[in-house]
């Protein structure tokens, strides 16, 4: 049986994040080059990080106490204190390590060998030729203030004065509720605390945009500073413009926000969470193949918003139960029901392509009408894993899966299906790079819960997802004898070919072709792949390929002929409209005197191709034997995607290897 980790999946393989030039920088530390005295303590818990700016005072001195270089006025510097921003801008490595140590108002003394200030080979900041840089010596640093960097130009920085919970944090078009005032860089009162909390949406210039940029890094209940100049100050209806203030101090304290989901990321399928579910978004979402129970009532966004369905009223009181990724609801319905959580309310308005459109549509719904559900999340349970089961229980929750896939293959719901297919092969799925950094921070349960969150979130339509999920597992199931051994490996090879029919159904040829190489590679004479196999190559275009495999199948097994013939006929029309096209394409190119210059393709134009669907035959995948007697379904072919693969073969065959390039 597989551990968790088997059922991870490899990020090994995956490009590793470069490694900067102050991490090589601090790998030549070596232990004594750098040590840290305090001199007076700071306050707070909270460190600098990478990405924070630093505001703080320096004194340099030697050994002996004699002062070199500092800041401070009484030591000949200009009582300006130096910023930074660690691990962006230029510093000594000593200050680039020491720094991160320390708090607010800390003073520390730092003891550094040459290697560590500007005697480092390579140093990035320079100094004067007269500064002691060969010499060990003693920093002094008083730490006044960090805060982290919003904007790239250094025009919108917070200072967290009290930390949040969660780490969800709001944007477009997130609905915020916080308390605010505001002050000018000279302490001058430009907004007042009011009685009641500000309401605003994110990205509706309803605030100043640095303001807006600042509160988009808070969670729900953190205070924090946020230091707004130049450009980010924009009016708006909560401050007008301010004549002469070039920098204002926001106080503000983030009460609540509620989650509003562009869900296709085009404004048309919304999801505004009213009420918050239990736990934490996404880990404790729901994933595939998880049984749902939810209440709904479904409403027509005319101008009396007509209620067509209401669990509570037409169901006799009882939720709605199905099992998500079996296309049992509308898709847009699914999609936003995988982002919610226990116990969440949430307002969903839905555009018809992804309500009734494309689903059974109820009587009281028109054709292309747009839906609001409001959607309660009562609980889901979990999906079975085959911990426990043995090889006969194993096999036969297969067929259950592999019979809903075949079901989802024949609605057209190729994703879904695919995804059932490979659930038990092993195929993986990727995860993008935000969400990543989010969940390594939780346990290993819910860090694959989210994976499976984010594979449904990020799938597109159906079919296809479902496979996946079969074949991900399957490949951990140890058959006992040699029949268990023969079973597991021809349902295995269902799969994979099955999953190769959704592709071809999807128009992606080249994966189509890998699933069929992974039965011919274990099975060179595996009649049904190469029949599939065949049939992608030929609606990839190449021809000569697709007759190899054909022609392979009928000497392999005499009962294939007549469907191999059928594909090889087939072929042969696909072949010879390709070199119609072909002739049109270059029709008079050659026959104009020197200094001419003829048309190419007025024969094309003049002229369209004949449709034949005679061979059009229903494909399948319940019935093996039915499946290798039927053709599938005729793939359109542009002239390029034909005439690529074979460039050479077929201008051979309309005579163009006869001239010269001069």
């Amino acid at each position: 049986m597989a551990t968790d980790e088997d059922r991870l999946p490899d990020y090994k393989s995956q490009k590793k994040k470069p490694t900067s030039d102050e991490d090589k920088r601090k790998k030549k530390i070596v232990p004594g080059s750098l040590m840290k005295a305090v001199i007076r303590p700071g306050g707070g818990e909270v460190t600098p990080a990478d990405g924070d700016q630093v505001i703080y005072h320096c004194t340099i001195r030697t050994l002996d106490g004699v002062v070199v270089q500092s800041t401070r006025r009484e030591f000949g510097g200009n009582g300006a204190p130096i910023r930074h921003v660690l691990g962006k801008s230029k510093m000594i490595l000593g200050l680039l390590e020491g720094i991160p140590t320390m708090l607010t108002d800390e003073v520390a003394m730092f003891k550094m060998k040459p290697e560590m200030h500007y005697g480092e080979e390579d140093c990035p900041v320079s100094v004067d030729d007269r500064f002691p840089k060969d010499s060990e010596l003693h920093f002094e640093i008083e730490l006044i203030d960090f805060s982290k960097v919003i904007s790239e130009d250094l025009g919108v920085l917070k200072k967290v004065i009290e930390e949040g919970q969660g780490w969800e944090t709001p944007r477009e078009p997130y609905e915020v509720k916080a308390w605010i005032s505001a002050r000018s860089g000279e302490g001058k009162m430009v907004l007042s605390r009011a009685k009641q909390p500000v309401h605003f949406t994110l990205g509706k210039s309803e605030i100043p945009k640095g303001l807006e940029m600042g509160i988009g890094t808070m969670s729900r209940g953190e205070k924090a500073v946020i230091y707004v100049t130049g450009q980010h100050i924009t009016e708006t209806p909560l401050i007008s413009a301010v004549e002469g203030v070039e920098e204002i101090y926001f106080e503000v304290e983030l009460v609540h926000f509620v989650q509003v989901r562009g869900v296709l990321g085009d404004g048309r399928l919304i999801k505004r969470r009213i009420r918050d579910g239990r736990g934490e978004f996404p880990m404790d979402c729901p994933l595939h193949d998880s049984l749902l129970r939810v209440h709904y009532k479904g409403m027509l966004l005319n101008g009396a918003k007509t209620v067509f369905y209401d669990t509570k009223v037409d169901n006799h009181g009882q939720p709605l139960e199905f099992s998500s990724g079996e296309g049992l609801v509308p898709e847009g319905f699914e999609m936003c029901v995988r982002l919610m959580l226990p116990g969440e309310l949430a307002v969903v308005t839905c555009p018809p392509e992804y309500a009734y459109d494309k689903f059974q549509r109820p009587a009281n719904v028109p054709e292309g009408a747009h839906i609001q559900w409001e959607i309660e999340l009562l609980e889901f349970e979990m999906p079975k894993d085959w911990t426990g089961f043995n090889f006969r229980q194993i096999m036969e929750d297969v067929e259950k899966i592999k019979g809903t896939g075949n079901r989802l293959f024949k609605e057209g719901k190729y994703q879904l299906a695919k995804a059932k297919y490979e659930k038990a092969c092993g195929n993986s799925f990727s995860l993008d790079n935000f969400m990543f950094s989010q969940l390594i921070q939780h346990s290993l349960s819910k860090f694959k819960l989210a994976l499976c969150v984010l594979f449904i979130w990020k799938s597109d339509t159906t079919f296809v997802g479902f496979m996946q999920l079969v074949l991900r597992e399957f490949k951990h199931v140890n058959p006992q004898d040699d029949d268990e051994g023969k079973e597991f490996s021809d349902t295995r090879n269902l799969l994979h070919l099955n999953v190769a029919a959704c592709f071809l159904k999807m128009g992606d040829c080249r994966k189509s072709i890998e699933e069929c190489n992974k039965v011919l590679d274990a099975n060179p004479i595996h009649v049904k792949a190469l029949y599939r196999r065949g049939m992608a190559y030929m609606a990839a275009g190449d021809f000569e390929e697709a007759r190899n495999d054909l022609n392979k199948m009928m000497s392999i097994d005499k009962s294939s002929e007549p469907t191999a013939k059928a594909a090889l006929l087939k072929l042969k029309r696909e072949e010879q409209e390709v070199h119609r096209r072909a002739r049109n394409q270059y029709k008079g190119l050659f026959d104009k005197n020197p200094g001419e210059i003829s048309e190419a393709g007025v024969g094309e134009r003049e002229e369209s191709a004949t449709e034949n669907n005679n061979d059009e035959h229903h494909h399948d995948l319940v019935n093996n034997e039915q499946d290798m007697q039927q053709v599938a379904a005729r793939t359109r072919l542009s002239f390029m995607s034909g005439l690529l693969p074979k460039v050479k073969r077929l201008f051979a065959a309309v005579g163009l290897n006869r001239c010269t390039i001069l």
